[in-house]
């Protein structure tokens, strides 16, 4: 994966969380660091990259910056409900702590529901964590030794490499291929499972390409008897219905499944930090997994009780905004097409949910001098496709969370570049 590297010179932009952590961490000295103490897993490159200190430079010269990478729904001004968020944090029973495992029966029961909104889950199969990313350490640690390899697909998600490596885990590639959609190539993916293969991870839909993995796709997926890790926290924003979808991975049921879902996307509330996962598939193989994970989530103590109590009303309350964020992700997409018109050398490329648009920029240059020359020339701020393993250049991917005016401006700017050359 491309996480801090790619396009050659490691121009390459991390999420929002961690691209603050880049800007502020101190260029370290080798007679300072930790190379002959630290772990190997580790051991990060975290010095600012070209992209990164091209936003410190223009931050410095308080030039504005259209944010076309926006991912904090908080930031992105949609309408919350702050009054309900503010009544479900003040239940009184937080002041009791009940550390078990698997969470709160009533939180469990919330997540529950939530999930069978796509398909049905017993409540006994839930269990919670702090976030997603806690959910794949915790699964990573259940069904991976040191030196196994989970197969991931590319482009995806560009933390995974990092969430493998902190568990002692590789990953694996295998293709999404595009030729007008997205789908999964099954010769790449049995090309890499191997023999210390533990788990297919598939984002439905898939960060950034907002493809989903088709009923054909998840069955063959099964058909390799590995479990199925399925991150399905977009699931709900879907921008039209598909009779040739799976609705969720929990549909394969000879197999294995890990389902994820969480609170960030689903009210859109990622500070309150939450996520579930349903273990789903043969009896046998459920059972051992759930308890094994007991003991896993113990050892590093549940959820925090606040939130648990909140969760069903924090839920009802994210109906509102989820609603927005739909309303909003579907005209930003009609509103790019509109934009960049049919003779554009810009062209979008496919989605069909989730929060992110892919555009493929001419390759008259690299995608590094693309991106590099729209923040410096145009101000305007894009996801490289390097961040998420594209497999050619030029791709940039833009955030549908952006408001509409400012996605408008930004992306009318992207295509006159692109007209410059």
């Amino acid at each position: 994966m491309a996480v801090g590297g790619g396009c050659g010179t490691g121009a390459v932009l991390r999420p929002t969380s961690a691209t603050q952590a880049m800007v502020n961490a101190p260029v370290r000295s080798e007679k300072n660091n930790l190379r002959g103490v630290a772990s190997v897993r580790s051991r990060f490159d975290l010095h600012p990259n070209a992209l990164t200190r091209a936003i410190m430079e223009l931050r410095d010269k308080n030039r504005p910056i259209i944010d076309l990478a926006i991912s904090n729904p908080t930031t992105a001004g949609l309408p919350y409900d702050a009054g309900a968020v503010a009544r479900a944090l003040s239940d009184a029973r937080s002041i009791t702590y009940e550390p078990l495992p698997f969470g709160l029966l009533g939180a469990r029961e919330a997540a529950a529901k939530e999930m069978s909104r796509t398909h049905p889950v017993d409540v006994e199969r839930v269990f919670l964590t702090a976030s997603s990313s806690e959910a794949y350490s915790f699964l990573f640690k259940l069904l991976c030794d040191p030196g196994d390899d989970v197969a991931i697909a590319a482009p995806s998600y560009p933390l995974f490499e990092h969430l493998a490596k902190l568990e002692n885990v590789r990953v694996s590639p295998y293709r999404l291929a595009y030729d007008g959609a997205w789908h999964v190539d099954l010769d790449s993916l049995g090309r890499a499972i191997g023999k210390r293969t533990r788990a297919i991870v598939i984002v439905h839909p898939n960060n950034p390409t907002g493809s989903f993995v088709s009923k054909t796709e998840l069955a063959k997926m099964a058909s390799f008897g590995l479990p199925i890790v399925s991150d399905e926290v977009f699931v709900d924003y879907a921008f039209a219905d598909d009779v040739m979808r799976a609705k969720t991975a929990r549909e394969a049921e000879d197999a294995l499944v890990f389902s994820l879902g969480g609170l960030s996307k689903s009210a859109a509330l990622p500070q309150m930090k939450v996520g579930w996962t349903a273990v789903t598939g043969p009896e046998a193989l459920v059972r051992e997994s759930l308890e094994r994970l007991e003991l896993i989530c113990d050892t590093f103590l549940s959820v925090g009780t606040p939130v648990q109590h909140a969760l069903p009303l924090l839920l009802d309350a994210g109906a509102r905004t989820r609603a927005a964020i739909l309303d909003r992700t579907k005209k930003n997409l009609d509103a790019i097409d509109r934009v960049i018109g049919k003779n554009s050398p810009v062209t979008r490329l496919r989605v069909d949910g989730g929060w992110y648009a892919t555009l493929r920029l001419p390759s008259l240059k690299s995608e590094e001098e693309w991106v590099l020359e729209l923040l410096r020339e145009d101000g305007v701020l894009v996801h490289p496709g390097a961040f998420f393993d594209f497999e050619s250049e030029a791709y940039v991917v833009v955030s549908l969370l952006t408001p509409e005016s400012e996605l408008r401006d930004g992306v009318g700017k992207i295509a006159r570049r692109a007209e410059i050359g």
